[in-house]
C-alpha cells in the first residue's frame, strides 16, 4: 500500500510538472509569439527543448524545495499528494480565466498547507520561508520591473537615431537569443520544483538515505516539462502577449533578456521564484517607458491579485484535502 501511494505521488508529480509546463508556457514564449517573430507552434517546441535543457543545469533549488521549506519529519506520502493537488486544482483554475499566477507559489503553499495540517506550525522552517520564498515573492518581480525599465531606457538610447523599422528588423533577430535565453532560465528553476517534491518523496519513503536528486528524476521532470510546454497554454500566453501591452521586437527583447538575468541568478543561489512574476513584471518595466497609460492596468490588477492569493489559497486548498482524503 506505501509503495503504491509513493507511485501515485511520482505519477501526481509528474502530471503536476506538465500543466506546470503548458501553464507556464507563455513565460517564455509569450513576446515572441505576440511580436510575430516566431509561430505559435514554432516556439512552443523552441521554448520546450530549451526548458529540458535549462533542467539540467543543476539542483539547488530542488534541494530548497526538499529540505528547506518544511523539516522532513513532518512530511509523509500524503503530505505531498495533498500539495501536489492543491496546485493542480490551483493551475487548473488560473489557466482556465488566462491569469498568469505561479505554479512555485502554488506548491509551495501545498506543502505549507499539507504539512501544518499533519503536523502543526512547528514542521515549517520560518528562516527558509522567509529568506527564499517571502523575500524573494516581493523583491523579485520590482527587480524584475526595475531592470526591464532600464534595460528599455537604454536601447531606446542607444538607437535613438535609427529608424524604427531598421530597430525592429534588428530586435526580430536578436528576440530569438533572448526568448531562448529565457525558456533556459525557466526550466532552470521551475522544472527543479517538481525534482525537489520527488526526491523529498523518496526519501520520506526511506528509499533515498539523504536527500539527494537522483538522475532518473531529473530526466523525467525535464521531459515532462518541456512535453508540457509543447502543449501550450495559450489563453495565458494571450494575456502576457498583448493584453497587457502592445510589444514589437524590440520591447520582447528587453523583457525577455531582463526576465532571464534575474531568474537564472536566483536559480543559482538556489531561490524557487516565480518565473511568472518575473517576466510578467518585466514586460510591465518596458511598457512603462512607453507612458503610464500605455498599461492596460485592470489586466495588471488581476495578475497582482493572483499573486497575493496563491500561497494562502493553496495552503487552504491543501488542508482540506489533507483532512478529506483517507491517509
Amino acid at each position: 500500500m506505501v509503495l503504491t501511494l509513493l507511485i501515485f505521488v511520482i505519477v501526481t508529480a509528474l502530471i503536476f510538472e506538465y500543466i506546470n509546463g503548458f501553464h507556464d508556457s507563455a513565460n517564455a514564449i509569450a513576446t515572441v509569439v505576440s511580436t510575430k517573430v516566431l509561430t505559435a507552434r514554432a516556439a512552443v517546441i523552441y521554448a520546450g527543448a530549451l526548458n529540458i535543457c535549462g533542467a539540467f543545469m543543476g539542483t539547488h533549488v530542488a534541494s530548497t524545495i526538499g529540505t528547506g521549506i518544511v523539516a522532513t519529519g513532518g512530511v509523509t506520502q500524503g503530505v505531498i499528494l495533498c500539495a501536489l493537488l492543491s496546485a493542480i486544482i490551483w493551475n487548473l483554475i488560473t489557466w482556465y480565466y488566462g491569469i498568469p499566477s505561479s505554479s512555485s507559489h502554488a506548491l509551495i503553499g501545498g506543502l505549507l498547507g499539507a504539512a501544518i495540517a499533519k503536523a502543526g506550525y512547528h514542521v515549517v522552517q520560518f528562516e527558509g520561508v522567509t529568506n527564499k520564498v517571502l523575500l524573494p515573492m516581493v523583491t523579485s518581480p520590482l527587480i524584475g520591473f526595475g531592470i526591464g525599465f532600464l534595460c528599455m531606457v537604454s536601447i531606446m538610447w542607444l538607437c535613438a537615431r535609427a529608424r524604427p523599422n531598421t530597430v525592429n528588423r534588428y530586435f526580430k533577430k536578436m528576440q530569438l537569443f533572448s526568448a531562448g535565453v529565457m525558456a533556459l532560465s525557466h526550466g532552470s528553476n521551475d522544472a527543479q520544483k517538481t525534482m525537489g517534491i520527488i526526491t523529498l518523496a523518496l526519501v520520506s519513503y526511506h528509499a533515498l538515505p539523504t536527500f539527494e536528486v537522483p538522475y532518473w528524476v531529473i530526466l523525467g521532470c525535464a521531459l515532462t516539462m518541456g512535453l508540457g510546454t509543447m502543449a501550450g497554454g495559450w489563453r495565458i500566453i494571450r494575456t502576457m502577449g498583448s493584453k497587457m501591452i502592445k510589444l514589437k521586437p524590440v520591447h520582447g527583447f528587453a523583457a525577455e533578456t531582463s526576465a532571464a538575468a534575474v531568474i537564472l541568478t536566483c536559480s543559482h543561489f538556489g531561490i524557487p521564484v516565480s518565473t511568472t512574476h518575473i517576466i510578467s513584471t518585466s514586460i510591465m518595466g518596458v511598457g512603462s517607458t512607453r507612458g503610464i497609460h500605455a498599461l492596460k492596468w485592470g489586466i495588471v490588477g488581476n495578475i497582482v491579485l493572483a499573486w497575493v492569493l496563491t500561497i494562502p489559497v493553496c495552503m487552504v486548498i491543501a488542508t482540506v484535502l489533507y483532512h478529506i482524503l483517507p491517509f
